[in-house]
Order: C-alpha cells, then structure tokens, then sequence
C-alpha cells in the first residue's frame, strides 16, 4: 500500500459545525508510505477518531478514506482483516495489552501470526528500550511507562505499510522518548514505511517531513 487518502471526512460529531478549522477534517489530505506526519491536536479535536476512521473501527463520518483509490467502506470484513494483519500497524494510546501476560508474550502474540521478527530481534528491542530484565515480568506488575515501550514493540512485530501512533511516549521521560523514536524510525525505514504520529503535547522527534494541526 502506496497511499492513505482523506477526501472531506468530517465526523458525524462535527456535521452541524460551521467553524471548524483544520488541516484534515473536511479537506483533501493524502498520507504517503516512506514519509513521517506528526498530527496535532487539542483535546477533543478527534485524535484518535481519526486513528479509528483509519484503522476501520469506525465510520461514523460523511466524505471517503481511500487506500490506493480504494474506498474503505467498500472493504469485507477479510480486506479489513489482511489491511491490520500485514499493511496498518497501530500503537494504541490506552496501550490494550493483556496484564496476565508477560512483556515477551504481550509482542509474540502478535508476532506470532506473521514471524515477522525473531525471539533475538524482540530481545535486542527488550535491551535497547531499558527493560531486558522485565522479558518475563508480568504485564499487570509493570509501570505505564514500561507498558508503552512494550505495546511499541507490539505494533512494531508485525508487517506494516504505515504505523499509526497515539500519543506514544505521553509517560516516558525525554531519554526513553528518544530511544523509543530512533527504534521506529528505523523500523519504518527498514520497512519503506510511513509514520503518522498523534500528539495533543509531547511527541518523539522523527524529523517529520509534515506537521499537519487536526
């Protein structure tokens, strides 16, 4: 997958609004794999409603998303299925990991489905985030911030055409942030991939190529 396309979405939520100012809703916006796209906005402005428009869990908007010209609304439950399994990865803000489960076991889980990455690649992810010594911790035992470094792991073991981001290092402080960034940056750069970043405030530095304000 080449291109993600917005063609005048605007969610149901702001269909009666006259004053929305944006560089997305209601626009004609392309995203383009091999380049990186920080998205800013306010609290309540639809940050990861747009995620969501993106990732087909919701569609509840007027306008069309397209995947190489293809309107999404189109796609059967089994495109959507191929879309998340190989094309979109997603690292959620509310981080969804299963807390009875080890950091190991929370990315196997997914990597399972694809051996996209080895156990060593996973374990030198493990090393470079600042948490090798937690492979075998309980999920649930962990601090949120030692929970984002392993739901990017997560997104990152498997096959992706784009990674979407909510608000990645919201927790973590400015040298994990930095750790965190250079390891997508160079997965997506191994990948041929796009990045899109949400932030309402602090965002990893990835040399973005557009600042587009949501």
């Amino acid at each position: 997958m080449e291109k993600i396309g917005f063609h005048k979405v605007v969610p149901e939520i702001f269909s009666q609004r006259t004053d929305i100012v944006s560089d997305i809703w209601n626009k004609d916006v392309v995203f383009e794999k091999g380049r990186s796209y920080l998205i800013e906005a306010g609290s309540g402005k639809g940050k990861s409603t747009f995620c969501s428009y993106v990732l087909g869990y919701r569609r509840d908007y007027s306008g069309q998303i397209t995947f190489d010209g293809t309107v999404s609304s189109s796609f059967k439950v089994a495109d959507w299925v191929d879309m998340r399994k190989n094309r979109l990865s997603y690292l959620f803000q509310e981080l969804r990991l299963f807390p009875e489960l080890t950091a190991y076991e929370n990315v196997e889980i997914k990597n399972k489905l694809t051996g996209c990455k080895t156990r060593r690649q996973i374990e030198e992810w493990f090393d470079m985030l600042g948490i090798g010594d937690k492979l075998d911790a309980k999920v649930g035992h962990m601090s949120f911030g030692q929970q984002q470094r392993v739901a990017m792991m997560r997104a990152l073991a498997q096959p992706f055409d784009f990674i979407l981001a909510d608000e990645p290092v919201s927790h973590l402080d400015d040298a994990n942030s930095v750790v965190m960034g250079r390891l997508m940056a160079t997965e997506a750069e191994a990948r041929g991939a796009g990045v899109i970043v949400t932030s309402i405030g602090k965002h990893m530095d990835l040399g973005y190529e557009k600042t587009l304000r949501l």
